[in-house]
């Protein structure tokens, strides 16, 4: 600071001056802050690097600038077309700027900062102004680059950490310009982790580090007049997030040509610039590293199909479903969906416009791609084909299955086609595949999972787990068999379709389009000496009855419903016609679920709860209940911040709330009155229930999850 203030003397006394700013790159932002500024009445500027302000033009392009009329707009425009003068800082003050010189301050090619001088006192700046400016500019890059944060080649952190020695450095440094070729080298030779280069690479050029995360980051999908062989030969790639918030991705961010052709070409007026190592830039761009398939070659392949043309009708019926290109792409959507674990797959066709892929992550829809319009009726073919529909039948809905091989893992696929007005809509779910989950990843609450435990023990009777669709019942119901499955007990299932499958469980697919209902199955496995029975979902009264008649018959049913509460299914099964008697006798317990998303373990940060969520966990936890939580003071709670590994979202998977209904005797006899739904709600918590919206209070103040994600649960503010 005592430095910048002698020199901000010198400087204004040798260009006769008014005023003057050094305005710092910030590494982590793609901004400029001035912190040292002449006159009081702005403390600090923060300014973005982009063409859109004069220093952020000159910290782009690297270029210095005079400014004879800051307020010329012709002028302006005559340097870059969308060039302003932000005069903001004028309107806020009584100062006027006539004129400006503004030039970059280097080290060793790469920006640190710029420098304006505001205002010649007489008359105008001139070119000599100019060069000496530019000259001082190189000056305090020189001597100040350490302050300013620079280093004065790439990889010098790297002799700082000792990691190599500067000799060797030099040397490598000379030998291979290419630093695809030097990166190798300092890997392969010197075992340099290719965390410690990024982190070398983004001190020497001032901007944040980017390594390969496809997971987070995606190719971004704009209108880019960038051609991918332009791009791999450069080492650039633009990448988005999962906000598709730009970024362009560089192996040299201090190329200020190639930087602005990039910026050109991309048209977008807000974006951040990253460093990256070479052969991560490839991978973004789809070379593939170790066998590994790369996001990036979605976008060579959308590249080879090209984005249709006036011929749109002509190609349309030239298409073939198994075009290399088409063949490839449906292929890419799937592997996409398995590497972002995805549930769902949707391809929706749109009126005058690209066909949108999107993808259910964490039971959340996100656009991941768009195919031409003229490539929709050829990919959804190749899906047909896959799940061996027809693909002459354009009119009325269809359902189908496919099996595709994926790292040596067979994953099994259910499409649905559906005929739309913009044309034909797919939608495909990926099927859990693998064994079954252990009850104790369940994540139940303690009396939850004790009292569970209790009913599966039970010789005979119906347990029930319900919720709504893609709410986890099946993976509860196949973690219960887990538990249940012993060499003595004979377990049959029987479901639509067999997603999870497990050694010592006889497992059937039943297939209504030829008459083998759920129905027909139970009644089948009766004769087949069971112990344990699972139906996949009772569906209508027929297959309801059966169920009740099993478990009376000295079997233990589990099955599923789609219904909202244990409570209510109670209500919904009577309706169906079932006897109250039989069923109350039957029924050992239900359990009702929904699935919730989880904080990202990497990032959640803690907070003290305020009034309002000691409120909401007041009024929703209930104040007869609320002292069972043995709430602390200060209570302290977790909520999402956003970080790399869940791609800035702040959430990461999802887990289960639960609410256990068991079927006692107080409750019994409320069932063969065929009570209302509030009293038997009412009895059960009195006999130990918690509903939903308490055990997701229960996983907030377990760290699990936050109050945003209970209030959608419990529809409350």
């Amino acid at each position: 600071m005592d430095a910048y203030e002698k020199l901000e003397s010198i400087v204004l006394g040798m260009f006769n001056a008014e005023r003057m700013s050094i305005f710092q790159r910030r590494r982590q932002h793609q901004d400029l802050v001035a912190r040292f500024k002449t006159g009081r009445e702005v403390r600090e500027i923060k300014v973005q690097i982009t063409p859109q302000s004069i220093a952020g033009y000159v910290a782009l392009s690297q270029l210095p600038l005079l400014i004879s009329d800051p307020y010329n707009a012709e002028e302006l425009a005559g340097i870059h077309p969308r060039l302003r003068f932000a005069d903001r800082f004028d309107k806020s003050s009584s100062f006027v700027t006539r004129n400006i010189i503004c030039v970059p301050v280097m080290n060793a090619g790469v920006l640190l900062g710029v420098m304006q001088i505001i205002n010649k006192r007489q008359g105008d700046f001139n070119s000599d102004d100019l060069e000496l400016a530019n000259q001082l500019g190189a000056m305090i890059g020189e001597k100040f680059r350490f302050e300013l944060g620079g280093t004065n080649k790439p990889f010098q952190y790297l002799v700082h950490k000792e990691l190599i020695s500067e000799a060797n450095l030099d040397n490598l440094l000379e030998n291979y310009k290419d630093p695809k070729q030097l990166i190798q080298r300092l890997v392969s030779e010197y075992r340099i982790a290719e965390n410690e280069l990024g982190h070398a690479l983004s001190v020497h050029y001032q901007v944040p580090f980017l390594a390969y995360l496809p997971d987070k980051y995606h190719i971004y999908q704009g209108n880019s007049k960038l051609n991918l062989s332009y791009l791999k030969r450069n080492y650039v790639a633009v990448v988005a997030d999962v906000s598709e918030n730009p970024i362009i991705l560089m192996a040299e961010p201090n190329n200020a040509a190639l930087l602005m052709e990039i910026e050109s070409a991309l048209g977008i007026e807000s974006y951040d610039i990253h460093v990256s190592l070479p052969s991560h830039v490839l991978q973004y761009l789809g070379e593939s590293a170790g066998g590994a398939v790369a996001p990036g070659e979605m976008d060579e392949i959308l590249d080879e199909i090209g984005g249709g043309g006036e011929d749109l009708e002509e190609q349309q019926d030239d298409l073939s479903d198994d075009a290399p290109a088409v063949v490839r792409l449906v292929s890419r959507i799937l592997h996409d969906a398995k590497r972002l674990n995805a549930s769902d797959i949707h391809v929706d066709a749109e009126k005058n416009g690209p066909t949108r892929v999107r993808m259910r992550v964490d039971g959340v829809c996100r656009d991941i791609t768009q195919i031409p319009a003229s490539h929709h009726n050829a990919v959804v073919a190749r899906i047909k084909i896959l799940a061996n529909l027809n693909i002459a039948e354009k009119r009325v809905p269809q359902d189908g299955k496919l099996a595709v091989k994926m790292s040596g893992q067979l994953v099994e696929v259910r499409v649905a086609t559906i005929p739309t007005v913009a044309g034909e809509g797919v939608v495909m779910r990926i099927l859990a595949s693998g064994g079954a989950m252990p009850m104790d990843k369940l994540n139940l609450a303690p009396s939850n999972a004790n009292r569970l435990k209790e009913m599966i023990k039970k010789p005979h009777g119906i347990i029930l787990v319900v919720g709504p669709t893609g709410s986890g019942k099946t993976t509860t119901l196949h973690a219960v068999l887990g538990d249940l499955n012993t060499p003595e007990k004979k377990i049959w299932t029987a479901e639509d379709p067999v997603e999870i499958t497990q050694a010592g469980l006889q497992q059937v697919q039943v297939s209504p389009k030829i008459g083998f209902t759920f129905a027909n199955a139970l009644r089948a496995f009766l004769r087949a000496d069971p112990d344990i029975i699972l139906i996949g979902e009772m569906r209508d009264k027929e297959t309801a009855h059966a169920g009740i008649e099993a478990s009376l018959t000295g079997h233990l049913v589990l099955s599923t419903l789609h219904t909202n509460s244990a409570p209510e299914t109670i209500t919904r099964l009577l309706d169906l016609g079932l006897d109250p008697v039989n069923f109350s006798d039957a029924c050992v317990g239900i359990l009702a679920q929904r699935l919730i998303r989880t904080l990202c373990p990497n990032c959640k940060e803690e907070y003290q709860a305020s009034d309002a969520d000691i409120g909401f966990i007041h009024r929703q936890y209930g104040e007869e209940y609320i002292d069972e939580l043995n709430l602390p003071e200060p209570l302290m709670l977790y909520r999402a911040k956003g970080c790399e590994a869940c791609g800035d979202i702040g959430y990461k998977g999802r887990t289960g709330v639960h609410e256990l209904l068991a079927m006692t005797p107080e409750l019994r006899a409320l069932v063969y009155k065929e009570a209302a739904v509030s009293a038997m709600k009412e009895q059960a918590m009195k006999d130990g229930m918690r509903t939903l919206t308490q055990d997701g209070i229960y996983k907030v103040l377990k760290g699990d999850t936050d109050i945003a994600q209970v209030q959608i649960i419990s529809g409350a503010e």
